[in-house]
C-alpha cells in the first residue's frame, strides 16, 4: 500500500534560526500553508545540536534574535547555548510552529517536475512531499568534520566530536585532549580544563582571539526598556559592521584590530614562549576571528600543555606527535569544526532537465544568484546559502535578508499568475563575476592564511566580501528582470 503524498504551498527543509525564521514571517504575512521537515526531534539546528560544555553566542546576544521577534531579556552579552535554544523553542510554541514541522524526517533528495511546476521531495523512508515553493534551510555547517588520523579507531577511551556532545561524556578527573583551536574549542577548554585532571590541546595553527566587549550597563538597561534595547541593537549593529571595510577590501586597515589582539594576548599570557606559539603569522580575519577571556587564562593554568606538534598518530591509549611524544590520554575532543555545505552534498536536489545541484556545479563552479538562487533550480531558496555567511557581524542580519527577497519572489510570480520563477544564467553569471573579484581582494585570499573559508582551489564558497547593509539594500526587492516566468503545462 502506497504511502500518502502531502501537498503544501511552501516546504522549508530545517528547523534552525533559518527555517524557522522563514516560518514566523510566512505566519506573519497569514500564510498557513507550509511544512517544515526537521531530521533531529526538535528545533534548534545549530543550537540544539551543539552542547559542548562552554558553548554560547560569540557575538552579543542583542544580535542574535531576529528582528521583528527580539528576545527582551538576555541574561548576559553572550548568551549560552541553554538561552538560545530556549529562545527558539518558546517562539515555536507561542506562535504554533510545532503543528507545521515533521519531525524525524530527513530529506534525502527532491526533483522538480517540468509539468506541474512542483517539487516533489522525498525523505530517507521514501515518503513524498509535494510543493510549490522549496526553502533549504539545512544550514552550512552541521557535518562534523573529523580528521584522518592514523590509528584513531583503535583508540579505547572515549572520543568525541564537539558537535556531537553528549551527557555521557565524563572529563572530571581525567586525562584529556582537545584537538583543534577554533571557535569550540577556545569555549570548551577553559570549562574541561577545571575539571579535568589534565589537558592537552593540540593546535596546528594559533588564531586570532579578542577579548569579548561585555556590555553589562547596556544589557542590563536593555531589559527594561524597548527604546534602550533598539539603540544597544543598532549600536552593536554598525560597531560590529565597521570591520567589514578591512576584511573586503583594505585588509591593511586591520592593523588597529591586530593590535588589540597583540595586547589581549600579552596581557593574559606572561610566559614569552607560550605567547610566541600562541601569536600567529597571518593577518587578522584571515581565518575566523575568535572571541574570547578565558581561552588564554585556560592555557597557562598547570594542568594545561599547548601542544603545537602534528599528531602523527593515535594509540589505544593516547595521542603521538610528529617529536616522538607519547601522551597518554582517557578523553579525546575533535573540535575540528565541519564539513562546508555538508547536508546539500547528501540532499539530491534535481532541478530543470533533470540535472542536479551538485552536477551544475562540479561542471561550472559553485554559482548562485545572491547567495539565495540557483539558475535551473526553479522556486527553490537558499537560506545561509553560499557566500552569506559573515566574519563580523550576526548571521540573523543575512537571514533575515534572504528570507524577505524569498517572500518577495514569491510575491512577484504569485502576481505576474506564474506558477514558478528561475534566476536567469546571465544574471547570475554576472553576479558572480562580480562577487569573485570582491573576494580576490578580501582578507581570506590575501591574508597568508589557508582556512575553512576556501576550498581546495582556493575559492571562498563560505564568505559575503562586504557590508551586511549593502547585502540588505540588494536584496531588499526582486529584480523581475533577473528571472524568467514558468507556467505548469
Amino acid at each position: 500500500m502506497s504511502q500518502q503524498v502531502r501537498h503544501t504551498r511552501v516546504l522549508v527543509v530545517g528547523a534552525g534560526f533559518a527555517g524557522l525564521g522563514m516560518a514566523l514571517e510566512l505566519t506573519r504575512r497569514g500564510e498557513r500553508d507550509f511544512l517544515i521537515l526537521e531530521k533531529a526531534d526538535a528545533v534548534g539546528g545549530t543550537w540544539r545540536q551543539n552542547v559542548y560544555p562552554g558553548c554560547a553566542c560569540d557575538i552579543p546576544s542583542v544580535l542574535y534574535s531576529y528582528s521583528f521577534a527580539p528576545k527582551q531579556d538576555w541574561s548576559s552579552s553572550h548568551a549560552g547555548q541553554p538561552e538560545i535554544l530556549g529562545y527558539l523553542s518558546g517562539l515555536t510554541e507561542r506562535h504554533g510552529l510545532d503543528d507545521h514541522i515533521e519531525f524525524g524526517t530527513e530529506v534525502a533528495g527532491a526533483r522538480w517536475d517540468e509539468t506541474d511546476c512542483r517539487w516533489h521531495v522525498f525523505d530517507r523512508t521514501g515518503r513524498e512531499f509535494v510543493a510549490q515553493y522549496l526553502v533549504i534551510a539545512s544550514g552550512a555547517l552541521n557535518v562534523p568534520r573529523i580528521p584522518r588520523i592514523p590509528g584513531a579507531e583503535t583508540f579505547a577511551g572515549q572520543a568525541v566530536h564537539s558537535a556531537a556532545w553528549h551527557d555521557d561524556v565524563d572529563v572530571a578527573g581525567k586525562r584529556v585532549a582537545v584537538i583543534g583551536t577554533g571557535a569550540s574549542a577556545v569555549q570548551a577548554a577553559p570549562r574541561i580544563a577545571r575539571e579535568a585532571a589534565s589537558l592537552h590541546v593540540f593546535q596546528r595553527t594559533p588564531a586570532w582571539v579578542l577579548p569579548r566587549r561585555r556590555f553589562r550597563a547596556a544589557t542590563a538597561i536593555s531589559r527594561r526598556s524597548r527604546l534602550a534595547r533598539k539603540a544597544f541593537r543598532a549600536a552593536a549593529y554598525w560597531s560590529a559592521e565597521s570591520l567589514a571595510v578591512g576584511l573586503s577590501r583594505y585588509p591593511r586597515l586591520l592593523g588597529v584590530t591586530e593590535a588589540r589582539a597583540h595586547r589581549h594576548l600579552r596581557r593574559q599570557v606572561p610566559d614569552a614562549d607560550l605567547r610566541a606559539a600562541l601569536t600567529p603569522d597571518y593577518r587578522i580575519g584571515c581565518k575566523r576571528i575568535l572571541r574570547s577571556d578565558d581561552f588564554y587564562p585556560a592555557l597557562t593554568r598547570a594542568n594545561t600543555t599547548l601542544v603545537t606538534d602534528p599528531i602523527t598518530e593515535i594509540r589505544p591509549d593516547g595521542v603521538v606527535t610528529a617529536d616522538g611524544t607519547h601522551r597518554e590520554v582517557d578523553v579525546i575532543v575533535y573540535a575540528t569544526g565541519f564539513r562546508v555545505a555538508g547536508a546539500l552534498n547528501r540532499m539530491q536536489l534535481v532541478g530543470r532537465d533533470g540535472v542536479s545541484l551538485l552536477e551544475r556545479w562540479q561542471r561550472g563552479g559553485v554559482r548562485t544568484h545572491l547567495g539565495i538562487t540557483v539558475s535551473g533550480l526553479p522556486n527553490a531558496f537558499f537560506l545561509s546559502g553560499p557566500n552569506t555567511g559573515l566574519g563580523h557581524n550576526s548571521v540573523i542580519v543575512m537571514i533575515e535578508a534572504q528570507i524577505a527577497y524569498a517572500l518577495d519572489a514569491m510575491r512577484l510570480a504569485d502576481a505576474s499568475g506564474a506558477d514558478a520563477l528561475d534566476v536567469r544564467a546571465d544574471a547570475q553569471d554576472a553576479f558572480d563575476s562580480v562577487l569573485r573579484e570582491r573576494l580576490s581582494r578580501g582578507v581570506w585570499s590575501t591574508g597568508g592564511c589557508a582556512s575553512w573559508y576556501l576550498d581546495a582551489r582556493g575559492s571562498n564558497h563560505a564568505l559575503w566580501p562586504g557590508s551586511s547593509w549593502r547585502y540588505r539594500r540588494r536584496t531588499r526587492r526582486v529584480d523581475a528582470g533577473d528571472f524568467d516566468l514558468l507556467h505548469a503545462a
